[in-house]
């Protein structure tokens, strides 16, 4: 209890806020948050793509939010992937409804299968792991972790 009251006294005299992170598909959108001292990534929810960006106004007017981060994808050769054509027009919105907010990358390979690992070495049984939403949250929150490491 002390540590974490201690936490949110330092939090609040930062004032830092959180960093989105987006794990960007066609039909659902993966999303992780930090902490308010962003040390730590965690897996927010999945929301339908065409409802992203009502979600996103909704979470940022309560939440303070100082970056989003939306993940990359690449193919080995460092190309980008097809899936990419799809974020390309999004990010454009997205600047567009948060013109506030700097929006960065994130290299987003092997994310999926890194979040299926991760579901397997928590023990979650093969019904569970079948879950693509929580794959997306899961990957979301790797492609956030990832971008907090390298910063």
């Amino acid at each position: 209890m002390y540590y974490s009251g201690l936490y949110f006294i330092f939090a609040k005299k930062l004032n830092l806020g959180r960093i989105v992170a987006l794990d960007f598909g066609k039909k659902r959108t993966g999303i992780a948050v930090t902490d308010e001292l962003q040390l730590i990534a965690s897996g927010l929810t999945t929301v339908a793509t065409h409802d992203l960006l009502n979600f996103l106004k909704k979470y940022i007017a309560e939440e303070k939010v100082t970056t989003i981060v939306v993940g990359e994808p690449k193919q080995m050769d460092n190309t980008p992937s097809e899936s990419e054509s799809l974020i390309i027009p999004f990010l454009g919105r997205l600047k567009k409804a948060f013109p506030e907010l700097p929006i960065e990358r994130e290299d987003e390979r092997f994310t999926s299968k890194m979040a299926v690992r991760t579901m397997i070495d928590s023990g979650l049984k093969k019904k569970h792991r079948r879950d693509k939403a929580l794959i997306d949250e899961i990957s979301a929150t790797i492609i956030l972790q990832a971008y907090i490491n390298r910063n």
